[in-house]
């Protein structure tokens, strides 16, 4: 066996694992700003798509040309079954997707989407379910990043994160969390703990506040900087900001033709991890974020966009410098 054969083998499976939830949206548009009870309200129209965080950042990555595997629970129902034929299009590897038959059925997030603001209502199903034991830990530890979103969505997963997120890291993974809300706004859970494991932690302006217990984001930023190496801050139509140790980097937003926000933030993610797991520097990292979250948001849903390989060239060129 020559020295580049054993050198091939040694190469991981994939760019990025992620473990999470994966569920379907429901998306519903066109509907009145004031929702008043006992009333039949009427959408203008409707898009079902592949929902979830965990599941919408997978596919994007895979859109981007990274090799990603993921690893789920979902009912043997058919809004499990297609979600997965959803995700699998997209490239992702779903191989060691659970379906489990029971009365629990795969989760939908119903989103109600206004003009200025939105609703968002999620059955939660077999995201609640999903624990260490569902997963494959040498088939996670097959790739050179790890990711998770959705940290207290995952119930039957979080008294275990840490020790999963140890793991990885034992294994020589790089890491990164997206929290995503906290529907108790408690903001615990274990969570500091488990930030002791992570190498990039993505949340949104809010998300940040709450995690370091300021209202202010200078604030925040200098506590979450001391948490950990990397923190990787959304902040909308101001663009992205990272922080590591003393060292800032800001990247501007991307102005499109906006339809919907769903899923802008994991697709940022995904644009962000796809350079950050190839070595690019901060700057390219961020501005690749911003592309690829103002990319998911000129369709419906978080995905939707990224189904066509083409319009993302074509986005691509017309975007960057």
């Amino acid at each position: 066996m020559t020295d580049n054969s054993r050198e091939t083998r040694k190469l991981p499976r994939f760019d990025v694992t992620v473990a999470g939830e994966l569920n379907l949206d429901l998306i519903l548009y066109g509907l009145p700003e004031v929702l008043p009870p006992e009333r039949e309200l009427l959408a203008d129209r409707m898009a079902l798509t592949l929902g979830s965080s965990s599941a919408i950042l997978a596919h994007n990555l895979a859109a981007l040309g990274s090799r990603v595997g993921f690893i789920s629970r979902v009912g043997a129902d058919s809004l499990g079954q297609l979600a997965l034929e959803r995700l699998s299009a997209g490239g992702v590897d779903v191989s060691k997707v659970r379906r489990v038959s029971g009365t629990t059925t795969t989760g939908l997030t119903v989103i109600l989407q206004r003009q200025a603001e939105r609703n968002i209502l999620t059955y939660p199903g077999t995201i609640f379910d999903l624990c260490l034991e569902d997963l494959d830990l040498e088939y996670l530890a097959s790739a050179r990043h790890f990711h998770l979103s959705s940290f207290y969505l995952q119930k039957g997963l979080q008294p275990r994160i840490a020790e999963l997120f140890r793991a990885m890291k034992a294994a020589g993974l790089t890491t990164s969390l997206d929290t995503n809300d906290d529907p108790d706004d408690q903001w615990q859970s274990g969570l500091q703990e488990v930030l002791r494991y992570v190498d990039v932690l993505l949340p949104n302006e809010r998300e940040a506040k709450k995690i370091a217990g300021s209202e202010d984001l200078e604030a925040a930023l200098a506590r979450l900087a001391e948490m950990v190496p990397l923190v990787v801050v959304k902040l909308g139509s101001e663009g992205a900001l990272a922080q590591r140790g003393i060292e800032r980097v800001v990247s501007p937003a991307v102005r499109v033709d906006f339809v919907d926000p769903v899923g802008a933030g994991d697709s940022f993610d995904a644009g962000f991890l796809s350079r950050f797991v190839q070595g690019h520097d901060l700057k390219t990292c961020l501005a690749y974020g911003n592309l690829a979250g103002a990319f998911s948001t000129t369709q419906s849903g978080g995905t939707e966009a990224f189904r066509n390989g083409e319009r993302w060239k074509d986005f691509l060129r017309e975007h960057s410098g």
